[in-house]
Protein backbone atom coordinates (compact mmCIF):
# COMPACT_ATOMS: atom_id res chain seq x y z
CA UNK A 1 0.00 0.00 0.00
CA UNK A 2 1.16 3.63 -0.97
CA UNK A 3 2.54 4.86 2.35
CA UNK A 4 0.30 7.96 2.19
CA UNK A 5 -2.34 5.56 3.04
CA UNK A 6 -0.50 4.17 6.31
CA UNK A 7 -0.60 7.60 7.41
CA UNK A 8 -4.36 8.34 6.68
CA UNK A 9 -4.90 5.04 8.66
CA UNK A 10 -2.55 5.37 11.38
CA UNK A 11 -4.69 9.27 11.91
CA UNK A 12 -8.22 7.40 11.53
CA UNK A 13 -7.15 4.67 14.40
CA UNK A 14 -5.92 7.16 16.19
CA UNK A 15 -9.02 9.24 16.19
CA UNK A 16 -10.71 5.50 16.99
CA UNK A 17 -8.45 5.39 19.91
CA UNK A 18 -8.95 8.96 21.73
CA UNK A 19 -13.21 8.71 21.03
CA UNK A 20 -13.05 5.36 22.84
CA UNK A 21 -10.80 6.37 25.82
CA UNK A 22 -13.53 9.22 26.09
CA UNK A 23 -16.34 6.87 26.36
CA UNK A 24 -17.86 7.97 22.80
CA UNK A 25 -20.73 5.73 20.62
CA UNK A 26 -19.43 2.67 19.98
CA UNK A 27 -20.84 2.60 16.66
CA UNK A 28 -18.69 6.02 15.84
CA UNK A 29 -15.40 4.26 17.07
CA UNK A 30 -15.67 1.69 14.94
CA UNK A 31 -16.55 3.66 12.20
CA UNK A 32 -13.23 5.87 12.10
CA UNK A 33 -11.51 1.62 12.91
CA UNK A 34 -13.65 0.22 9.73
CA UNK A 35 -12.64 3.11 7.63
CA UNK A 36 -9.03 2.92 9.02
CA UNK A 37 -9.18 -0.41 7.55
CA UNK A 38 -10.79 0.22 3.57
CA UNK A 39 -7.89 3.04 3.46
CA UNK A 40 -5.22 0.35 4.56
CA UNK A 41 -6.99 -2.06 1.97
CA UNK A 42 -6.86 0.27 -1.06
CA UNK A 43 -4.56 -0.37 -3.49
CA UNK A 44 -4.35 3.25 -4.93
CA UNK A 45 -2.84 5.79 -3.22
CA UNK A 46 -5.74 8.02 -1.25
CA UNK A 47 -3.83 10.89 -1.27
CA UNK A 48 -3.34 10.87 -5.00
CA UNK A 49 -7.46 10.14 -5.59
CA UNK A 50 -8.03 13.28 -3.51
CA UNK A 51 -6.05 15.20 -5.89
CA UNK A 52 -7.45 14.32 -9.07
CA UNK A 53 -10.63 15.35 -7.66
CA UNK A 54 -11.88 12.08 -7.16
CA UNK A 55 -15.13 11.17 -4.54
CA UNK A 56 -13.81 8.83 -1.65
CA UNK A 57 -17.61 8.45 -0.67
CA UNK A 58 -19.12 5.04 -1.51
CA UNK A 59 -16.25 3.27 -0.18
CA UNK A 60 -16.92 0.13 2.43
CA UNK A 61 -18.08 1.98 5.25
CA UNK A 62 -17.04 5.40 4.71
CA UNK A 63 -19.54 8.20 3.47
CA UNK A 64 -19.86 11.69 2.71
CA UNK A 65 -18.91 12.87 6.48
CA UNK A 66 -15.51 10.25 7.01
CA UNK A 67 -14.61 10.84 3.35
CA UNK A 68 -14.16 14.69 3.93
CA UNK A 69 -11.96 13.38 6.96
CA UNK A 70 -9.81 11.46 5.01
CA UNK A 71 -9.57 13.90 2.19
CA UNK A 72 -8.17 16.72 4.94
CA UNK A 73 -5.96 13.77 6.91
CA UNK A 74 -4.29 12.69 3.28
CA UNK A 75 -3.56 16.71 2.20
CA UNK A 76 -2.34 18.32 5.77
CA UNK A 77 -2.14 15.13 7.77
CA UNK A 78 -4.18 16.12 10.68
CA UNK A 79 -7.92 16.96 10.36
CA UNK A 80 -9.91 18.84 13.16
CA UNK A 81 -11.25 16.34 15.55
CA UNK A 82 -7.40 15.06 16.03
CA UNK A 83 -6.55 18.23 16.70
CA UNK A 84 -9.25 18.78 19.17
CA UNK A 85 -9.08 15.41 20.59
CA UNK A 86 -5.52 15.48 21.11
CA UNK A 87 -5.76 18.75 22.68
CA UNK A 88 -8.19 17.20 25.35
CA UNK A 89 -6.01 14.16 26.33
CA UNK A 90 -2.47 13.96 26.64
CA UNK A 91 -0.46 13.11 23.45
CA UNK A 92 0.83 9.72 24.40
CA UNK A 93 -2.14 8.06 25.99
CA UNK A 94 -3.37 6.26 22.93
CA UNK A 95 0.10 4.18 23.43
CA UNK A 96 -1.22 2.60 26.52
CA UNK A 97 -3.99 0.61 24.53
CA UNK A 98 -1.12 -1.09 22.83
CA UNK A 99 -0.68 -2.72 26.14
CA UNK A 100 -2.33 -6.28 27.54
CA UNK A 101 -4.64 -5.78 29.59
CA UNK A 102 -4.93 -1.98 29.34
CA UNK A 103 -8.59 -1.23 27.31
CA UNK A 104 -9.94 2.04 26.90
CA UNK A 105 -11.76 1.99 30.61
CA UNK A 106 -8.52 1.30 32.49
CA UNK A 107 -6.68 3.85 30.27
CA UNK A 108 -9.10 6.21 31.11
CA UNK A 109 -9.11 5.40 34.86
CA UNK A 110 -4.94 5.48 35.11
CA UNK A 111 -5.37 9.09 33.75
CA UNK A 112 -7.68 10.79 35.53
CA UNK A 113 -7.19 8.72 38.94
CA UNK A 114 -3.66 8.38 39.11
CA UNK A 115 -2.47 11.52 36.36
CA UNK A 116 -0.24 9.03 34.57
CA UNK A 117 0.25 9.73 30.60
CA UNK A 118 2.65 7.28 29.56
CA UNK A 119 4.16 3.51 29.49
CA UNK A 120 6.67 4.72 31.76
CA UNK A 121 4.55 6.51 34.19
CA UNK A 122 2.07 3.36 34.57
CA UNK A 123 5.22 1.53 34.88
CA UNK A 124 6.54 3.54 37.96
CA UNK A 125 2.70 3.67 39.31
CA UNK A 126 2.60 -0.30 39.36
CA UNK A 127 6.16 -0.66 40.63
CA UNK A 128 5.17 1.86 43.17
CA UNK A 129 1.75 0.09 44.23
CA UNK A 130 -0.17 2.55 43.75
CA UNK A 131 -2.51 0.79 40.68
CA UNK A 132 -3.93 -2.01 42.88
CA UNK A 133 -5.92 0.44 44.62
CA UNK A 134 -7.85 1.51 42.41
CA UNK A 135 -11.57 0.23 41.96
CA UNK A 136 -11.73 -2.62 39.71
CA UNK A 137 -7.77 -3.07 39.49
CA UNK A 138 -6.46 -5.05 42.17
CA UNK A 139 -2.87 -6.65 42.73
CA UNK A 140 -3.20 -9.81 40.51
CA UNK A 141 -3.69 -6.94 37.58
CA UNK A 142 -1.58 -4.28 38.35
CA UNK A 143 1.54 -7.17 38.84
CA UNK A 144 0.10 -8.59 35.03
CA UNK A 145 0.05 -4.92 33.87
CA UNK A 146 3.31 -4.05 35.39
CA UNK A 147 4.85 -6.96 32.95
CA UNK A 148 3.03 -6.52 29.65
CA UNK A 149 4.23 -2.62 30.02
CA UNK A 150 7.97 -4.07 31.02
CA UNK A 151 6.98 -6.51 27.72
CA UNK A 152 5.62 -3.09 25.31
CA UNK A 153 8.91 -1.10 26.68
CA UNK A 154 11.44 -3.47 25.45
CA UNK A 155 9.79 -3.65 21.95
CA UNK A 156 8.57 -0.30 21.67
CA UNK A 157 10.57 1.17 18.81
CA UNK A 158 10.41 -2.44 16.64
CA UNK A 159 7.16 -2.18 13.73
CA UNK A 160 5.37 -5.02 12.49
CA UNK A 161 7.12 -6.55 8.89
CA UNK A 162 3.82 -5.55 7.32
CA UNK A 163 4.21 -1.56 8.19
CA UNK A 164 8.48 -1.86 7.45
CA UNK A 165 7.24 -3.38 4.06
CA UNK A 166 5.46 -0.21 3.17
CA UNK A 167 8.11 1.84 3.79
CA UNK A 168 11.00 -0.20 2.42
CA UNK A 169 8.87 -0.66 -0.77
CA UNK A 170 8.07 3.22 -1.02
CA UNK A 171 12.04 3.63 -0.53
CA UNK A 172 13.48 0.88 -2.33
CA UNK A 173 11.40 2.79 -5.67
CA UNK A 174 12.72 5.86 -4.68
CA UNK A 175 15.93 4.82 -4.85
CA UNK A 176 15.87 3.22 -7.81
CA UNK A 177 14.63 5.92 -9.71
CA UNK A 178 17.60 7.97 -8.91
CA UNK A 179 20.35 8.83 -11.37
CA UNK A 180 23.44 6.64 -11.22
CA UNK A 181 21.43 3.48 -8.70
CA UNK A 182 22.26 0.34 -10.15
CA UNK A 183 21.14 -1.71 -7.54
CA UNK A 184 18.80 -1.67 -4.22
CA UNK A 185 18.35 -4.05 -1.75
CA UNK A 186 16.85 -4.03 1.97
CA UNK A 187 18.51 -6.27 4.22
CA UNK A 188 18.85 -6.88 8.03
CA UNK A 189 15.95 -8.37 10.14
CA UNK A 190 13.44 -7.13 7.44
CA UNK A 191 15.41 -9.66 5.05
CA UNK A 192 14.87 -12.41 7.26
CA UNK A 193 11.37 -11.47 7.51
CA UNK A 194 10.99 -11.29 11.49
CA UNK A 195 7.87 -10.64 12.58
CA UNK A 196 9.05 -7.28 13.70
CA UNK A 197 11.41 -4.85 12.44
CA UNK A 198 13.98 -2.22 14.26
CA UNK A 199 15.24 -0.17 11.71
CA UNK A 200 15.70 -0.52 8.10
CA UNK A 201 18.79 -1.21 5.86
CA UNK A 202 19.31 -0.53 2.48
CA UNK A 203 21.96 -0.98 0.55
CA UNK A 204 22.67 1.06 -2.89
CA UNK A 205 25.41 -0.15 -5.51
CA UNK A 206 26.06 3.38 -8.13
CA UNK A 207 28.09 5.82 -8.82
CA UNK A 208 28.52 9.22 -7.46
CA UNK A 209 27.62 8.18 -3.51
CA UNK A 210 27.61 11.47 -2.06
CA UNK A 211 24.77 12.84 -4.61
CA UNK A 212 22.81 9.56 -3.85
CA UNK A 213 23.56 10.29 -0.11
CA UNK A 214 22.00 13.82 -0.98
CA UNK A 215 18.89 12.60 -2.40
CA UNK A 216 18.49 10.05 -0.16
CA UNK A 217 17.40 12.77 2.66
CA UNK A 218 16.02 14.72 0.19
CA UNK A 219 13.33 11.63 0.47
CA UNK A 220 9.83 13.38 1.21
CA UNK A 221 9.30 10.79 4.05
CA UNK A 222 12.70 11.71 5.88
CA UNK A 223 11.89 13.88 9.30
CA UNK A 224 15.34 14.12 10.46
CA UNK A 225 19.10 13.71 9.12
CA UNK A 226 21.23 11.91 11.53
CA UNK A 227 24.49 11.60 9.95
CA UNK A 228 25.19 12.06 6.35
CA UNK A 229 28.69 10.59 4.17
CA UNK A 230 30.08 9.42 1.27
CA UNK A 231 29.29 5.49 2.65
CA UNK A 232 26.59 5.78 5.23
CA UNK A 233 23.86 7.51 5.71
CA UNK A 234 21.45 7.57 8.37
CA UNK A 235 17.70 8.85 8.39
CA UNK A 236 14.96 8.99 10.76
CA UNK A 237 11.15 8.89 8.80
CA UNK A 238 7.93 10.78 10.24
CA UNK A 239 6.88 7.73 11.33
CA UNK A 240 10.17 6.91 13.60
CA UNK A 241 11.62 4.25 11.18
CA UNK A 242 15.71 4.93 11.41
CA UNK A 243 17.28 4.17 7.89
CA UNK A 244 20.69 3.26 7.19
CA UNK A 245 21.44 3.78 3.18
CA UNK A 246 25.11 2.23 2.57
CA UNK A 247 27.09 2.84 -0.72
CA UNK A 248 28.90 -0.65 -1.71
CA UNK A 249 31.46 -1.43 -4.71
CA UNK A 250 29.64 -3.42 -7.03
CA UNK A 251 32.48 -6.37 -6.08
CA UNK A 252 31.09 -6.36 -2.13
CA UNK A 253 27.35 -5.93 -2.99
CA UNK A 254 26.91 -9.84 -2.05
CA UNK A 255 29.43 -9.94 0.81
CA UNK A 256 27.51 -6.62 2.00
CA UNK A 257 24.04 -8.46 1.60
CA UNK A 258 25.21 -11.74 3.41
CA UNK A 259 26.57 -9.04 6.46
CA UNK A 260 23.61 -6.73 7.01
CA UNK A 261 21.30 -9.52 6.64
CA UNK A 262 22.03 -11.85 9.00
CA UNK A 263 21.77 -12.26 12.48
CA UNK A 264 24.93 -10.96 14.81
CA UNK A 265 25.73 -14.61 15.53
CA UNK A 266 24.99 -15.79 12.28
CA UNK A 267 27.74 -13.26 11.04
CA UNK A 268 30.03 -14.66 14.20
CA UNK A 269 29.73 -18.15 13.06
CA UNK A 270 30.63 -17.41 9.18
CA UNK A 271 34.03 -15.24 10.43
CA UNK A 272 35.00 -18.76 12.51
CA UNK A 273 34.71 -20.92 9.90
CA UNK A 274 36.73 -18.55 7.93
CA UNK A 275 39.21 -18.04 10.15
CA UNK A 276 39.49 -22.00 10.58
CA UNK A 277 40.22 -21.67 6.22
CA UNK A 278 42.68 -18.77 6.48
CA UNK A 279 40.16 -16.68 5.36
CA UNK A 280 39.05 -13.39 6.65
CA UNK A 281 34.62 -12.67 5.91
CA UNK A 282 33.30 -9.33 6.34
CA UNK A 283 31.00 -7.16 4.48
CA UNK A 284 33.76 -6.01 1.36
CA UNK A 285 34.21 -10.02 0.55
CA UNK A 286 36.06 -12.75 1.15
CA UNK A 287 39.85 -12.38 1.77
CA UNK A 288 42.90 -15.07 1.57
CA UNK A 289 45.47 -12.42 2.85
CA UNK A 290 45.03 -9.43 0.67
CA UNK A 291 43.29 -10.87 -2.18
CA UNK A 292 39.93 -10.81 -2.48
CA UNK A 293 38.59 -13.95 -3.73
CA UNK A 294 34.55 -13.86 -3.22
CA UNK A 295 32.00 -11.06 -2.94
CA UNK A 296 29.99 -10.13 -5.62
CA UNK A 297 27.04 -12.59 -4.90
CA UNK A 298 25.86 -14.50 -1.73
CA UNK A 299 26.57 -17.38 -3.20
CA UNK A 300 30.28 -16.49 -3.83
CA UNK A 301 31.06 -15.77 -0.23
CA UNK A 302 29.25 -18.85 1.36
CA UNK A 303 30.99 -21.04 -1.96
CA UNK A 304 34.34 -20.07 -0.27
CA UNK A 305 33.39 -21.00 2.80
CA UNK A 306 32.40 -24.54 1.46
CA UNK A 307 28.73 -24.05 2.06
CA UNK A 308 25.65 -23.85 -0.20
CA UNK A 309 23.80 -20.67 0.11
CA UNK A 310 21.17 -20.72 2.85
CA UNK A 311 18.40 -18.44 2.65
CA UNK A 312 18.20 -15.18 4.29
CA UNK A 313 15.38 -16.72 6.89
CA UNK A 314 17.87 -19.24 8.45
CA UNK A 315 20.34 -16.88 9.17
CA UNK A 316 19.96 -17.00 12.47
CA UNK A 317 22.55 -19.65 13.62
CA UNK A 318 20.10 -22.00 14.66
CA UNK A 319 22.26 -24.54 13.27
CA UNK A 320 21.76 -23.45 9.63
CA UNK A 321 25.38 -23.58 8.91
CA UNK A 322 25.90 -26.88 10.25
CA UNK A 323 23.20 -28.46 8.20
CA UNK A 324 24.48 -26.75 5.38
CA UNK A 325 28.36 -28.05 6.24
CA UNK A 326 25.89 -31.71 6.45
CA UNK A 327 24.42 -30.99 2.92
CA UNK A 328 21.13 -30.83 5.24
CA UNK A 329 19.61 -27.74 4.41
CA UNK A 330 15.75 -28.17 3.52
CA UNK A 331 14.33 -26.88 0.17
CA UNK A 332 12.03 -24.39 1.99
CA UNK A 333 8.47 -24.28 1.25
CA UNK A 334 7.38 -21.44 -1.42
CA UNK A 335 4.31 -19.32 -2.08
CA UNK A 336 3.53 -21.04 -5.21
CA UNK A 337 3.52 -24.75 -3.21
CA UNK A 338 0.15 -23.53 -1.80
CA UNK A 339 -2.90 -25.05 -3.29
CA UNK A 340 -6.01 -23.56 -0.77
CA UNK A 341 -6.38 -21.98 2.39
CA UNK A 342 -8.57 -23.17 5.18
CA UNK A 343 -9.62 -20.31 7.66
CA UNK A 344 -11.67 -17.60 5.77
CA UNK A 345 -14.59 -15.18 6.18
CA UNK A 346 -17.22 -13.42 4.83
CA UNK A 347 -19.79 -11.08 5.70
CA UNK A 348 -21.98 -13.41 7.07
CA UNK A 349 -20.28 -12.76 10.56
CA UNK A 350 -17.89 -10.43 11.03
CA UNK A 351 -16.22 -10.41 7.40
CA UNK A 352 -16.12 -7.23 5.16
CA UNK A 353 -17.37 -8.75 1.84
CA UNK A 354 -19.54 -11.22 0.43
CA UNK A 355 -19.25 -15.36 0.00
CA UNK A 356 -19.06 -14.55 -3.97
CA UNK A 357 -16.15 -12.08 -3.51
CA UNK A 358 -13.75 -14.15 -1.17
CA UNK A 359 -14.02 -16.99 -3.40
CA UNK A 360 -12.80 -14.65 -6.66
CA UNK A 361 -10.52 -13.32 -4.14
CA UNK A 362 -9.03 -16.77 -3.59
CA UNK A 363 -9.04 -17.66 -7.12
CA UNK A 364 -6.92 -14.68 -8.28
CA UNK A 365 -4.51 -15.03 -5.47
CA UNK A 366 -3.80 -18.38 -7.11
CA UNK A 367 -5.13 -20.75 -4.41
CA UNK A 368 -7.40 -23.91 -5.86
CA UNK A 369 -9.47 -24.31 -2.82
CA UNK A 370 -10.75 -22.23 -0.06
CA UNK A 371 -12.47 -23.14 3.26
CA UNK A 372 -14.94 -20.81 4.23
CA UNK A 373 -14.74 -20.81 7.82
CA UNK A 374 -17.02 -17.68 9.55
CA UNK A 375 -17.43 -17.70 13.34
CA UNK A 376 -19.66 -20.12 15.60
CA UNK A 377 -22.33 -18.53 17.38
CA UNK A 378 -20.32 -17.80 21.05
CA UNK A 379 -18.93 -14.49 18.83
CA UNK A 380 -21.95 -12.53 19.21
CA UNK A 381 -20.79 -9.86 18.49
CA UNK A 382 -19.00 -10.95 14.90
CA UNK A 383 -22.97 -12.52 14.40
CA UNK A 384 -21.54 -16.23 14.78
CA UNK A 385 -23.31 -18.91 12.82
CA UNK A 386 -25.45 -21.41 14.82
CA UNK A 387 -26.94 -24.52 13.24
CA UNK A 388 -29.51 -23.17 11.38
CA UNK A 389 -27.15 -19.98 9.95
CA UNK A 390 -24.60 -22.62 8.77
CA UNK A 391 -27.25 -24.57 6.89
CA UNK A 392 -28.72 -21.39 5.45
CA UNK A 393 -24.97 -20.72 4.20
CA UNK A 394 -24.78 -24.38 2.89
CA UNK A 395 -26.96 -23.54 0.21
CA UNK A 396 -25.41 -20.70 -0.44
CA UNK A 397 -21.87 -22.39 -0.95
CA UNK A 398 -23.60 -24.80 -2.70
CA UNK A 399 -25.02 -22.47 -5.16
CA UNK A 400 -21.48 -20.68 -5.53
CA UNK A 401 -19.60 -24.14 -5.95
CA UNK A 402 -21.40 -24.86 -9.39
CA UNK A 403 -20.22 -20.88 -10.51
CA UNK A 404 -16.59 -20.78 -8.76
CA UNK A 405 -13.64 -21.88 -10.87
CA UNK A 406 -12.06 -23.37 -7.81
CA UNK A 407 -13.39 -25.47 -4.86
CA UNK A 408 -15.15 -23.99 -2.22
CA UNK A 409 -15.06 -25.84 1.30
CA UNK A 410 -17.77 -25.37 4.02
CA UNK A 411 -16.47 -24.92 7.82
CA UNK A 412 -16.54 -22.80 10.59
CA UNK A 413 -14.51 -21.25 12.87
CA UNK A 414 -15.39 -22.94 16.17
CA UNK A 415 -14.75 -21.55 19.42
CA UNK A 416 -12.93 -23.57 22.23
CA UNK A 417 -14.83 -22.99 25.25
CA UNK A 418 -13.75 -22.53 28.77
CA UNK A 419 -14.00 -26.62 29.49
CA UNK A 420 -12.34 -27.79 26.21
CA UNK A 421 -16.00 -28.18 24.81
CA UNK A 422 -16.74 -27.24 21.56
CA UNK A 423 -19.37 -24.16 20.70
CA UNK A 424 -21.72 -26.36 18.44
CA UNK A 425 -22.64 -30.16 18.86
CA UNK A 426 -21.28 -33.37 17.04
CA UNK A 427 -24.58 -33.25 14.85
CA UNK A 428 -23.51 -30.08 13.26
CA UNK A 429 -19.77 -30.05 13.23
CA UNK A 430 -20.20 -33.22 11.42
CA UNK A 431 -21.72 -31.63 8.16
CA UNK A 432 -18.89 -29.77 7.61
CA UNK A 433 -16.09 -30.38 5.15
CA UNK A 434 -13.42 -28.55 7.61
CA UNK A 435 -13.78 -27.30 11.47
CA UNK A 436 -10.87 -25.01 12.64
CA UNK A 437 -11.10 -25.11 16.83
CA UNK A 438 -9.79 -21.68 17.84
CA UNK A 439 -9.54 -20.01 21.68
CA UNK A 440 -10.87 -16.33 21.51
CA UNK A 441 -11.33 -15.60 25.54
CA UNK A 442 -10.21 -16.57 28.47
CA UNK A 443 -6.42 -16.29 28.30
CA UNK A 444 -5.49 -15.61 31.76
CA UNK A 445 -6.35 -19.07 32.39
CA UNK A 446 -3.69 -21.13 34.42
CA UNK A 447 -0.73 -22.99 32.13
CA UNK A 448 -2.35 -26.29 33.27
CA UNK A 449 -5.54 -25.32 32.75
CA UNK A 450 -5.18 -23.79 29.35
CA UNK A 451 -3.37 -26.37 28.22
CA UNK A 452 -6.24 -29.16 29.16
CA UNK A 453 -8.94 -26.88 27.44
CA UNK A 454 -6.99 -27.36 24.20
CA UNK A 455 -6.44 -31.07 24.64
CA UNK A 456 -9.74 -31.38 25.49
CA UNK A 457 -10.88 -29.91 22.47
CA UNK A 458 -8.35 -31.65 19.70
CA UNK A 459 -9.92 -34.99 21.20
CA UNK A 460 -13.16 -34.29 19.41
CA UNK A 461 -13.30 -36.48 16.27
CA UNK A 462 -14.35 -33.42 14.48
CA UNK A 463 -11.86 -31.14 14.65
CA UNK A 464 -9.20 -30.69 11.26
CA UNK A 465 -7.35 -27.46 12.30
CA UNK A 466 -6.42 -25.68 15.71
CA UNK A 467 -6.28 -22.23 14.99
CA UNK A 468 -3.85 -19.20 16.05
CA UNK A 469 -2.40 -21.74 18.33
CA UNK A 470 -1.04 -19.42 21.01
CA UNK A 471 -3.72 -16.12 20.64
CA UNK A 472 -1.15 -13.61 20.76
CA UNK A 473 -1.52 -10.17 19.30
CA UNK A 474 1.81 -8.91 18.27
CA UNK A 475 3.02 -5.90 20.39
CA UNK A 476 -0.71 -6.08 21.63
CA UNK A 477 -1.20 -9.34 23.66
CA UNK A 478 1.12 -12.09 24.89
CA UNK A 479 0.51 -15.97 24.05
CA UNK A 480 -1.19 -17.33 26.98
CA UNK A 481 -0.23 -19.61 28.81
CA UNK A 482 0.17 -23.26 27.29
CA UNK A 483 1.99 -26.26 27.26
CA UNK A 484 3.20 -26.09 23.03
CA UNK A 485 4.84 -29.65 23.72
CA UNK A 486 2.05 -31.05 25.03
CA UNK A 487 0.02 -29.89 22.42
CA UNK A 488 2.06 -30.30 19.25
CA UNK A 489 1.93 -34.38 20.70
CA UNK A 490 -1.62 -34.26 21.02
CA UNK A 491 -1.76 -32.86 17.42
CA UNK A 492 0.34 -35.55 15.99
CA UNK A 493 -1.65 -38.03 18.00
CA UNK A 494 -5.58 -36.97 16.72
CA UNK A 495 -4.39 -36.17 13.37
CA UNK A 496 -4.86 -32.59 14.18
CA UNK A 497 -3.12 -29.45 12.09
CA UNK A 498 -1.90 -26.40 13.98
CA UNK A 499 -2.22 -23.03 12.01
CA UNK A 500 0.43 -21.10 11.03
CA UNK A 501 -1.83 -17.97 11.29
CA UNK A 502 -0.38 -15.49 8.38
CA UNK A 503 -2.39 -12.23 9.77
CA UNK A 504 0.53 -9.81 9.96
CA UNK A 505 -0.71 -8.92 13.70
CA UNK A 506 -0.76 -12.52 14.67
CA UNK A 507 2.14 -14.89 12.41
CA UNK A 508 0.96 -17.77 14.91
CA UNK A 509 2.57 -20.26 14.78
CA UNK A 510 5.97 -18.71 16.07
CA UNK A 511 9.21 -19.68 14.08
CA UNK A 512 10.10 -21.80 17.39
CA UNK A 513 6.71 -23.70 17.22
CA UNK A 514 7.01 -23.93 13.84
CA UNK A 515 9.80 -26.21 14.16
CA UNK A 516 8.51 -27.87 16.77
CA UNK A 517 5.69 -29.51 14.76
CA UNK A 518 8.36 -29.66 12.09
CA UNK A 519 10.42 -32.41 13.91
CA UNK A 520 7.45 -33.72 15.96
CA UNK A 521 6.11 -34.79 12.19
CA UNK A 522 3.12 -32.34 12.59
CA UNK A 523 1.75 -30.96 8.95
CA UNK A 524 0.85 -27.24 10.02
CA UNK A 525 -1.85 -25.23 7.96
CA UNK A 526 -0.61 -21.77 6.59
CA UNK A 527 -3.86 -19.80 6.24
CA UNK A 528 -4.91 -16.54 5.77
CA UNK A 529 -7.76 -15.85 8.24
CA UNK A 530 -9.18 -13.53 5.33
CA UNK A 531 -11.78 -10.76 6.46
CA UNK A 532 -11.95 -9.17 3.36
CA UNK A 533 -10.89 -9.50 -0.31
CA UNK A 534 -7.26 -8.19 0.32
CA UNK A 535 -6.74 -10.14 2.88
CA UNK A 536 -5.31 -13.38 1.05
CA UNK A 537 -1.83 -11.24 0.17
CA UNK A 538 -0.80 -11.94 3.48
CA UNK A 539 -0.22 -15.59 2.79
CA UNK A 540 3.01 -14.67 1.34
CA UNK A 541 4.43 -13.64 5.56
CA UNK A 542 2.52 -17.04 6.18
CA UNK A 543 5.07 -18.28 3.84
CA UNK A 544 7.87 -16.24 5.30
CA UNK A 545 7.32 -17.28 8.64
CA UNK A 546 7.01 -21.07 7.87
CA UNK A 547 10.15 -20.56 5.91
CA UNK A 548 11.96 -19.30 9.24
CA UNK A 549 10.68 -22.49 11.00
CA UNK A 550 12.45 -24.97 8.52
CA UNK A 551 9.25 -25.60 6.94
CA UNK A 552 9.27 -27.65 3.26
CA UNK A 553 6.52 -28.16 1.24
CA UNK A 554 5.71 -31.33 2.66
CA UNK A 555 5.63 -29.64 6.21
CA UNK A 556 2.25 -27.92 5.10
CA UNK A 557 -0.98 -30.11 4.82
CA UNK A 558 -2.42 -26.97 2.51
CA UNK A 559 0.34 -27.41 -0.72
CA UNK A 560 -2.20 -30.50 -1.34
CA UNK A 561 -4.16 -31.12 -4.23
CA UNK A 562 -7.94 -31.15 -2.57
CA UNK A 563 -7.93 -34.95 -3.51
CA UNK A 564 -4.75 -35.09 -1.33
CA UNK A 565 -6.07 -33.33 1.50
CA UNK A 566 -9.21 -34.52 1.81
CA UNK A 567 -7.89 -38.12 3.85
CA UNK A 568 -5.74 -36.25 5.96
CA UNK A 569 -8.57 -34.32 7.18
CA UNK A 570 -9.82 -37.53 8.07
CA UNK A 571 -7.33 -38.49 9.79
CA UNK A 572 -8.31 -36.68 12.81
CA UNK A 573 -11.90 -38.68 12.86
CA UNK A 574 -10.90 -41.80 12.02
CA UNK A 575 -7.62 -41.52 14.65
CA UNK A 576 -10.63 -41.09 17.13
CA UNK A 577 -12.63 -43.54 16.00
CA UNK A 578 -9.89 -45.88 15.81
CA UNK A 579 -8.40 -45.63 18.93
CA UNK A 580 -12.41 -45.67 20.57
CA UNK A 581 -13.23 -48.94 18.83
CA UNK A 582 -10.31 -51.04 20.39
Amino acid sequence: MPVANLAVAAALQEIADRLEIQGANAFRVRAYRAAARTVQELPDDVKAKVERGETLAGMPGIGADLAGKIAEVATTGSCEVLRVLRHDMPPAITELLQIPGLGPKRVKTLWQELGVQSADEVLRAAREQRIRALRGFGEITEQRIEGAIATHLSKARRVKLTVAAEYADALVRYLEAQPGVERVAVAGSFRRLRETVGDLDVLVVGKGGRAIAERFVAYPDVEQQLAIGATKTSVRLRSGLQVDLRIVARESFGAALVYFTGSKAHNIALRKLGLAHGLKVNEYGVFRGTRRIAGETEASVYAALGLPPIAAELREDQGEIVAAQAGALPRLVEYGDLAGDLHAHTNATDGRDTLEAMVEAARAAGLKYVAITDHSRRQAMSHGLDGAGLLRQARSIERVRRQASIDVLHGIECDILEDGSLDLPDDVLSRLDVVVAAVHGQFHLSRAKQTERILRALDNRWVDVLAHPTGRLIGEREPYDVDMVAVVRKARACGVHPELNAHPDRLDLNEVNCRMCRDAGVRVAIDSDAHGVRGFDVLRLGVGQARRGWLTREDVVNTRTLAELRPLLRRSRNAHVTSRAA
